[in-house]
């Protein structure tokens, strides 16, 4: 079982949490994927509250369901969660990419990891996983939830990452968008190498396009939690679901890197 599993379960009944605009009728979501086999990770802030709900708002049940709730466990409190449990929403992230994933967000993010024979839906030794900086699906976008929320969030849950790669086999860590760099810089304590990339502009009519970053570097703490060995980090400044106008040749360009930068250093 993920170690970490249980501290997070019972975090959610945290009275901090409700203010923070958690759902927290939803499980926690400690990974996308198999964590356990993945050399690469991507990395975002925190799970969509569309992996918990439609368009609508309503709770997915049923076939189209991607994550355990108190109502799928038959919980009323997750103070309440047995072993079992835990045992179910481990499944559920594990078996992510099998199942009914949000492909809208996830095939982007998919379609940069294909050249170095590492995919989400792979389902082999050479499968990627996704991780959050924040486990818990929130009620708004990270963006529209208020500095305050944000603050607390990450006081609350800003070690799971720590714990989560310290005990994974994970080699490369992968940073969708600015605001996930930041995030990753402040947490981990180390200030990445940025390099403009030309061939990453986005086109603007009205200036001259917004510039490309990307950024390398190694960690090997997340807040308090030593990882017990180095991770390369490497990211790029645009969110490549949410940042108007990547192009089709901007996600070209970018994959080309990623797949230059990792080589044959996985097995």
């Amino acid at each position: 079982m993920i170690p970490a599993l249980r501290d997070l379960v019972r975090r959610l009944e945290n009275p901090d949490i409700a203010q923070a605009g958690v759902i927290q009728w939803g499980s926690p979501v400690p990974t996308f994927g198999d964590l356990g086999s993945s050399q690469i990770a991507t990395l975002g802030l925190n799970p969509s509250n569309r992996e918990f709900v439609d368009i609508t708002g309503k709770e997915l049940i049923g076939p189209f369901r991607r994550f355990q709730t108190l109502r799928s466990l038959g919980l009323s409190h997750w103070s309440d969660a047995t072993t079992k449990h835990l045992q179910m929403i481990e499944e559920s992230c594990i078996n992510y990419f099998s199942k009914n994933p949000y492909d809208t967000w996830f095939k982007e993010l998919d379609s940069l990891l294909g050249g170095i024979a590492s995919y989400y839906y792979a389902n082999s030794p050479r499968s990627a996983c996704h991780l959050d900086i924040i486990p818990y699906a929130t009620l708004s976008k990270w963006t529209d939830l208020s500095a305050i929320q944000r603050s607390r969030l990450l006081e609350i849950a800003g070690d799971t990452l720590g714990w989560l790669l310290r005990d994974s086999s994970i080699k490369f860590l992968i940073l969708n968008g600015n605001t996930v760099v930041k995030n990753v810089e402040s947490i981990s304590g180390t200030l990445l190498t940025r390099i403009e990339m030309s061939d990453w502009t986005l086109p603007r009519k009205a200036r001259g396009g917004v510039r490309g970053v990307s950024f390398v570097g190694r960690i090997n703490k997340i807040r308090e939690v030593n990882l017990g060995r180095e991770i390369t980090v490497l990211g790029f400044n645009h969110n490549i679901q949410s940042s108007f106008g990547v192009t089709n040749e901007v996600k070209t360009n970018i994959r080309k890197w990623i797949i230059d930068s990792i080589g044959e250093k996985i097995s």
